[in-house]
C-alpha cells in the first residue's frame, strides 16, 4: 500500500498548449452524452408534454414517467428520469468549467486559439443552462470562478428569476465577443451561434412571471435585445430552398439553415459511432424499434389550411384529418415531412411505404409517427444497436426559421406588428416551396402569405396569433411547442382544451389536466434536494 504509482496524470499535465483542446473536445462531447430516458432533445418535456405529440411505445406503463408528463397527473419528485436528465447537465456544465479553468492558465501568445475556445465553452455552458431553466426554473448556479469547496452552500435560489436569466445571457454575450465568424471545423460554435442563442435567452427573459408562473409583462427593453442580437445573424444564413433539407443526412448537414447543431457520426472507429442515443426510441416498430414521440391528431389537424391557403385557426380542431382521405384537404406541406402517414413513403423513400402495421400500439396511440429526428432505412447512418436503431443525423438546435419567428416576435410584442409581416410570410414561402420530395405523392399542398387587405386584416392581435400558430407548425416535433405556451402564459389553457378533446378520442386521458401554477416546470429532483441536504427548495406546488 505504500508503492508509489509509476505513472500519475495530474490536471497540470494537461494544461499546455499540446493537450489543453483535450478539455474542449470532452466539453463538445457532453452534448451528445444524454440517453433515451434523458434526451437533450426534450421530445418528452416540449413536445409530449403539449398538445403536439402522444408518448407511444407499448402503453402507458412503458417509461411510465413520461405518460404522467403526458396527461400532467402524477408527476412526482423522485422520478429517476428527471434526475439523470439535471445530472447529465451538471456534467456538461462542469466540463465547460474546467476547460474554461484550464484555458485560462495559458498566454494567448503560447495558445492562440485562447479566445476562441474561451468562447466556445461559455456558449455550451450558457446552453446546459438554458435547458435547465426551462424545465426546472430555479437551479444552482455555478460557473469556472465558483471555488469547489462552496458548492455545498449554493442554493437554487440565491438568484431571482430575472438573474438567472441575466447570467445565462452573460454566457452567450460573451461567447458572442469572442468568436469567429466562422470556424474551420464543422460544429465549432461561431459568433453567429451566440447571437442566436442569446436571441432566445432574452426573449424568454422579456415575458416576466410572478412565483405562481403568471406573466407579468412583457418587458419591452429586453425585448429590444432580441432585435439587436438577430440584427447580427441577418444575411449571414437563409433558409433552405426546401423544408425537408433541415432534416436529412450526410450532404445536407451542417446546411445554411443550420446557425447550431449537435454533431453526430458513425463508422468512426467506436462500436457503433457516436449516434444520436436521446431520440432512439422514436423509429417506428415496423422499422425495428420502439415507436414512442407519435404525432397527435390535433397537431396534424392544425396543419389543414383553409380555401385561400392560411390557417384554420378557430375550426381546424373540428374534424379529425382522416389519411385514407387525403385529398378532401388542403394542407400546409410541411406537414409530410413532420409527419409519417399511412400509404405514403417513408423520408420520401418510395422503397419504404409507410404502413399501419408499423405502428406498436395503434389502439393507444394511432397511426402516425414523427419524420424529424429519423433516417430512411437505407442510410448508411441507420445503425443497429439492438434492440433501438440510431442514427448519426445531426440534429439542429437553432435554425434561421426561429431566427426569423423570434425577430417577428419581438417586433409584434413592442407594437411595431407591420415589420414583422415579411419575417412570418418568408418562412410561409419557403414553406410553399418544400415540395421537391413530395411532389410525385402530394397533390393537396395549399398555403398563402398574409396580405394586409386581401385575406386578412394584420391587427397586432391577428400577427400575435399568426405568429404562434407559424411557430408550431414550422418546429413541431422539435422540442419547443410546450416551453413557448410556458413562455406565453397560455399553456394552462391550451392544455386543458386540448384535453378535454382528446378525453372524447383516447381513454387514457380521462384523468388528464393540467395544474396551473405548478406544471409549467418539473418538479426539482427528490435526489438533488437530498444531495444538497435541504439546501435547494421546491419548485411551487410539488
Amino acid at each position: 500500500m505504500e508503492v508509489d504509482p509509476k505513472g500519475v496524470l495530474s490536471e497540470e499535465n494537461l494544461v499546455t498548449p499540446e493537450n489543453v483542446d483535450g478539455f474542449v473536445t470532452a466539453t463538445y462531447a457532453a452534448l451528445g452524452n444524454d440517453h433515451y430516458d434523458a434526451p437533450f432533445s426534450l421530445w418528452p418535456y416540449g413536445n409530449v408534454r403539449s398538445d403536439d405529440a402522444y408518448k407511444g411505445g407499448s402503453g402507458t406503463n412503458d417509461i411510465q414517467p413520461f405518460h404522467f408528463f403526458e396527461i400532467s397527473s402524477n408527476i412526482r419528485t423522485d422520478f429517476g428520469e428527471l434526475d439523470r436528465l439535471w445530472y447529465n447537465f451538471y456534467v456538461g456544465i462542469s466540463r465547460a468549467n474546467k476547460a474554461i479553468n484550464a484555458l485560462n492558465q495559458l498566454e494567448d501568445t503560447e495558445y492562440r486559439a485562447k479566445e476562441s475556445r474561451l468562447g466556445e465553452m461559455y456558449f455550451i455552458r450558457g446552453h446546459f443552462y438554458f435547458m435547465l431553466k426551462i424545465l426546472f426554473n430555479r437551479v444552482p448556479y455555478v460557473t469556472d470562478e465558483t471555488p469547489v469547496d462552496a458548492y455545498g452552500s449554493i442554493s437554487n435560489t440565491d438568484l431571482t428569476n430575472q438573474e438567472l436569466w441575466e447570467a445565462i445571457a452573460s454566457d452567450f454575450e460573451y461567447a458572442a465577443e469572442h468568436l469567429p465568424d466562422n470556424q474551420m471545423q464543422a460544429g465549432r460554435v461561431t459568433k453567429y451561434g451566440a447571437y442566436g442563442y442569446l436571441a432566445k435567452v432574452r426573449l424568454y427573459q422579456a415575458y416576466e412571471q410572478d412565483a405562481n408562473y403568471n406573466v407579468t409583462q412583457i418587458n419591452q427593453q429586453t425585448l429590444q435585445k432580441v432585435i439587436d442580437a438577430t440584427n447580427e445573424i441577418l444575411g449571414a444564413y437563409a433558409l433552405e430552398s426546401d423544408f425537408a433539407y433541415n432534416f436529412l443526412p450526410e450532404s445536407y448537414e451542417n446546411g445554411v439553415e443550420s446557425v447550431f447543431a449537435i454533431q453526430y457520426s458513425d463508422n468512426d472507429g467506436t462500436l457503433y459511432g457516436r449516434l444520436n442515443y436521446g431520440d432512439v426510441l422514436s423509429t417506428p416498430q415496423g422499422l425495428g424499434c420502439c415507436d414512442f414521440h407519435k404525432p397527435s391528431q390535433n397537431l396534424v389537424n392544425a396543419f389543414k389550411t383553409s380555401a385561400d391557403g392560411l390557417p384554420l385557426f378557430d375550426t381546424y380542431n373540428d374534424a379529425d384529418l382522416d389519411y385514407n382521405q387525403l385529398s378532401s384537404y388542403t394542407v400546409d406541406p410541411r406537414l409530410y415531412h413532420t409527419v409519417a402517414i399511412p400509404g405514403l413513403p417513408y423520408k420520401y423513400n418510395p422503397d419504404y411505404i409507410y404502413e399501419e402495421s408499423w405502428n406498436r400500439s395503434p389502439a393507444t396511440y394511432g397511426y402516425f409517427a414523427s419524420l424529424k429526428e429519423n433516417v430512411a432505412p437505407d442510410c448508411g447512418c441507420f445503425v443497429n444497436i439492438d434492440p433501438f436503431y440510431g442514427n448519426s443525423k445531426n440534429r439542429i438546435v437553432i435554425r434561421y426559421a426561429d431566427i426569423l419567428l423570434m425577430r417577428a416576435e419581438a417586433y409584434i410584442e413592442l407594437g411595431q406588428y407591420t415589420e414583422a409581416l415579411p419575417l412570418i410570410n418568408e418562412v410561409r414561402t419557403r414553406a410553399a416551396a418544400s415540395t421537391t420530395l413530395t411532389g410525385d405523392y402530394t397533390t393537396n399542398n395549399l398555403i398563402a402569405t398574409y396580405q394586409d387587405g386581401v385575406n386578412c386584416t394584420w391587427t397586432q392581435d391577428f400577427a400575435r396569433q399568426a405568429l404562434r400558430w407559424e411557430r408550431r407548425l414550422e418546429f413541431a416535433m422539435e422540442g419547443s411547442r410546450f416551453f413557448d405556451l410556458v413562455r406565453w402564459g397560455t399553456v394552462a389553457q391550451t392544455m386543458n382544451a386540448y384535453y378535454a378533446e382528446e378525453k372524447t378520442k383516447r381513454a387514457y386521458y380521462t384523468e388528464a389536466n393540467f395544474d396551473a401554477h405548478k406544471e409549467e416546470y418539473c418538479p426539482i429532483p427528490l435526489a438533488q434536494i437530498n444531495f444538497s441536504q435541504g439546501l435547494y427548495q421546491q419548485n411551487t406546488g410539488y
